[in-house]
């Protein structure tokens, strides 16, 4: 046979269907079609016939009926196929079983182009196979999820053939894979999670898997047995063999991650192969064939259960999806702004999709719900889909490949769907989801290496030794937009549409009264704030003096005492209505104010009311604004205070404040390393009263950040944020310039 010369630009060519060798814990015989004459034998026959394999060559195949102990057989070798080829099929004759001397095995009969495949495997199997499966496959059907019917599936896998880890791998876009359900023994280390390469299981052999729904490997360490034949430079094809031999790439492979005993199924979904169950055993292990069947039928009902829950899983999302334009439609009808039925339900635009994030630009304004770009690059990503884009929707799963100033925000709207909603003004709406995997989590580095030339002059190419986790960053594309997420954004579009013909002209009049309703609002809440406090000081006064007459217990004491904490928390929250109330109601008074002074009065009022023994605080280049000075004292009292008191946990907390000009603009940043913010709340950061879940223990109202959102709408300013949980908070405050 020629010699094959594997590097690293055709190691996917590597001709494995015709190894010319066999795993040697079973033989083989290849009979001519045409004559029923012994064409090819594997050498270890001699092994298991005790006769020279040389000397059945070119014999009739009725020859190796005399080392069969008849008592065992029914039909001779020649009647076998026979039976088969009337038959057109020999799946109902294998396994055949028969005795070679006292030793059960297993005739597997298979055609390969002009010979048929004799495969003799030992028959170990002891027990019945088939109550087995039926309750395997009855408890792996439990899984009502795609992820639980595939857990399900390595859980009872493992316990039908006992390997050490039973992996599920997912082919992925590429032809790279996944690991997503594992079962295995304690002591080893976990692979779930883990990609592979799609060098690790190149083309060819992903074809043989459609083909072979199993494949085993007994035993890594032993010797394959070569194939011999009389016919020269005509290797013998054994696509449809079980016991061909294995790669030797692929065998070293398997030694470099310490497995001794391969064996895998392969999953089939909508005629493709959706990925394998992969099992590993650390020491040799043989399976037999009838377990093997009982394993592929496993794999089968898995195929079959695997279609069915992804169509339910699919037909969920699509309910879903038409549940949310039902909701939608309702809000529509209710609400008097179309963007507040939009964007401020439970029920809004991000869930007719999968996205992580939204916006809809809507009579010059930006609403946002979840993780967007800033204001600036949505408003520069919409004028580039004016320009780039006639239709009425437009999606991409590598916006950054397009549109390079996407590389900015790369990490929020890899991939954007936009739905045009008027083209002459420029309103839409986009759904952003981010880059699918910040760092792939490669089972070692998924890059091969060449080796010198070996003794025989050929290049070998050695599978990598390192399983350590190897992360390999991945850029630019986030997960495609499903067919039947594009639908429902066409549905709310229709609806969106329809209802501003219908409501246009009663939207424009009613924002004239909802203003003036929101203004009444507020003057409301700053009286009866401002009434409050004179009962409140009675109440504080009244327990004040209760408590210092010395007649009273402990327990007295104690209620006086919490009393006093409540009305100093009160006092404190009305103090906190009032300055948001002052900011809708006072006058602004322009003014040029010097930056450098105002901050150190703001740091020296924070110092004084809180312990800043740790904190450092960074001031930066420092830019003056124009703006009126007392609420933008408020404004950087509120975000210093949030910084210290959000950062007072770690173990060198640090606040940095610095400016610097963009365009038009001047923008302060006010960044601290404190816990964060859970992207969960991001759309709830400056609203009234509105606090995280892990900032309970933390003394403030959830008025603050309100009241620096009210006082940069006063100044025709933008105030946003990026936060990580535990890495630490940046707000940034926008001036114009002008």
């Amino acid at each position: 046979m020629n010699k094959f010369s594997v590097d690293l630009t055709n190691c996917d060519k590597e001709p494995i269907h015709i190894p010319g060798k066999v795993q040697s814990h079973g033989f083989l015989i290849a009979v001519e079609q045409s004559t029923y004459n012994i064409s090819y034998i594997s050498e270890n026959a001699l092994f298991f016939l005790k006769s020279a394999p040389e000397d059945l060559l070119e014999k009739s195949v009725s020859i190796i009926n005399k080392f069969i102990n008849p008592q065992a057989i029914e039909f001779d070798i020649e009647d076998l196929l026979k039976l088969g080829i009337v038959r057109k099929s020999f799946d109902a004759i294998s396994p055949y079983p028969i005795k070679i001397g006292d030793k059960p095995f297993y005739l597997i009969i298979s055609s390969s182009q002009n010979e048929w495949l004799l495969e003799f495997e030992p028959l170990t199997l002891q027990y019945d196979i088939q109550s087995l499966i039926g309750r395997a496959a009855s408890a792996m059907l439990q899984g009502k999820t795609v992820t639980a019917l595939l857990q399900g599936a390595a859980l009872e896998v493992k316990k039908l053939i006992n390997y050490d880890r039973i992996m599920i791998y997912k082919f992925l876009d590429g032809g790279h894979g996944e690991v997503v359900a594992e079962e295995k023994e304690p002591d080893l280390e976990p692979f779930f999670g883990l990609h592979y390469p799609a060098s690790d299981i190149p083309q060819q052999a992903r074809e043989l898997y459609k083909l072979n729904l199993t494949r085993l490997i007994a035993d890594v360490n032993k010797e394959d047995s070569p194939i011999i034949t009389f016919k020269e430079n005509q290797p013998l094809d054994l696509t449809n063999g079980s016991l061909r031999a294995v790669s030797p790439i692929h065998i070293q492979y398997l030694k470099n991650m310490g497995v001794h005993s391969s064996f895998s199924i392969s999953l089939i979904s909508q005629g493709e192969l959706w990925g394998l169950i992969a099992c590993h055993n650390y020491s040799p292990k043989f399976i037999d064939y009838k377990a093997r069947e009982g394993s592929k039928l496993i794999g089968q009902i898995l195929s079959s259960a695997l279609e069915y829950r992804q169509d339910e899983e699919n037909s969920e999302i699509v309910t879903q999806f038409k549940n949310t334009a039902n909701i939608l439609t309702a809000h529509l009808n209710r609400d008097k702004y179309l963007a507040d039925a939009l964007t401020d339900h439970d029920v809004n635009i991000l869930d007719v999709t999968t996205a992580t994030g939204a916006v809809l630009i809507f009579e010059n304004e930006i609403r946002t719900i979840g993780a967007v770009p800033t204001n600036d690059e949505i408003n520069e990503l919409a004028e580039w889909l004016k320009s780039s884009s006639d239709e009425s929707i437009f999606y991409t799963h590598r916006l950054s490949e397009i549109f390079s100033p996407a590389k900015r925000y790369k990490n929020i709207a890899s991939g954007i769907l936009a739905c045009s909603l008027s083209k002459e003004l420029n309103e839409m709406i986009i759904w952003f989801k981010p880059e699918q995997i910040a760092t792939v989590n490669w089972a070692g580095n998924p890059d091969k290496e060449t080796l010198k030339p070996t003794a025989d002059g050929l290049l070998s190419l050695s599978p990598r030794k390192s399983f350590e986790i190897w992360s390999q960053v991945v850029n630019n594309t986030s997960q495609k937009w499903l067919p039947e997420e594009i639908a429902s954004v066409l549905r709310i579009r229709e609806i969106i549409i329809s209802n501003v013909n219908k409501k246009a002209n009663e939207i424009r009049l009613l924002n004239e009264k909802l203003q003036n309703a929101y203004e009444e609002l507020d003057t409301f809440s700053y009286t009866i704030s401002h009434d409050l406090r004179t009962p409140l000081t009675s109440i504080k006064t009244y327990a004040e003096l209760i408590l210092r007459n010395k007649s009273i217990d402990e327990s007295a004491k104690k209620m006086l005492g919490r009393i006093l904490t409540g009305a100093d928390k009160m006092n404190f929250l009305i103090k906190e209505i009032l300055n948001l109330a002052r900011v809708g109601r006072s006058d602004i008074h322009f003014e040029n104010v010097d930056m450098q002074s105002l901050l150190n009065e703001v740091i020296a009022e924070v110092s004084a009311a809180y312990k800043m023994d740790k904190a450092e605080l960074v001031l930066g280049q420092l830019i003056d604004l124009k703006g009126d000075r007392t609420m933008l004292v408020q404004v950087f009292t509120n975000l210093i205070t949030n910084g210290v008191k959000y950062s007072s946990k770690v173990d060198k907390p640090k606040i940095e404040i610095s400016a610097y000009i963009d365009g038009d603009e001047t923008i302060y940043r006010v960044k601290d390393n404190g816990m964060g913010i859970d992207n969960r709340y991001y759309n709830r950061v400056f609203e009234l009263f509105k606090r995280m879940d892990n900032a309970k223990d933390i003394e403030g109202t959830g008025v603050g950040l309100a009241i620096v959102k009210r006082v940069m709408e006063r100044h025709n300013g933008r105030v946003w944020f990026e936060s990580e949980l535990n890495i630490g908070s940046t707000f940034y405050l926008a001036f114009k310039n002008k």
